[in-house]
């Protein structure tokens, strides 16, 4: 891989990791402030128990998103250590070059097409 296309994907990684950590503020703020309601007993809706149940179901989805968002974080400082080791683009099981179009649908990935579909048939 080139230094060109090291540089690019690098930057893609960076673009997509400032997008993840910015929703993961949102999704903490939201969160806490649903939380700090719920402590204070200072619903925004009512008492009513389905209330309840959806303000309950909406800090659960805000958790599972981070929780999301937060293994997709991982694996782009992943990616960007490859980068910065140069082992970025090279395929962790057959250790063959991954294809562009690869890196471009999944920038994140360590594995090559034909590797993959093998370790789905396995899994």
């Amino acid at each position: 891989m080139t230094d060109q296309d090291l540089k690019y994907f690098k930057k893609l990684l960076q673009t997509k990791r400032t997008s993840i950590v910015k929703d993961l503020g949102t999704l903490q703020s939201h969160s806490m402030q649903i939380t700090s309601a719920e402590s204070s007993g200072d619903l925004t809706y009512s008492d009513h128990m389905p209330d309840l149940g959806n303000s309950t179901m909406e800090r659960e989805k805000a958790f599972l998103f981070a929780a999301r968002d937060g293994a997709y974080l991982d694996q782009i400082d992943a990616a960007l250590t490859r980068i910065k080791n140069r082992k970025y683009g090279v395929c962790r099981a057959c250790k063959s070059p991954i294809p562009r179009a690869r890196l471009e649908a999944v920038p994140t990935t360590e594995i090559c097409v034909p590797c993959k579909e093998k370790q789905n048939k396995l899994a």
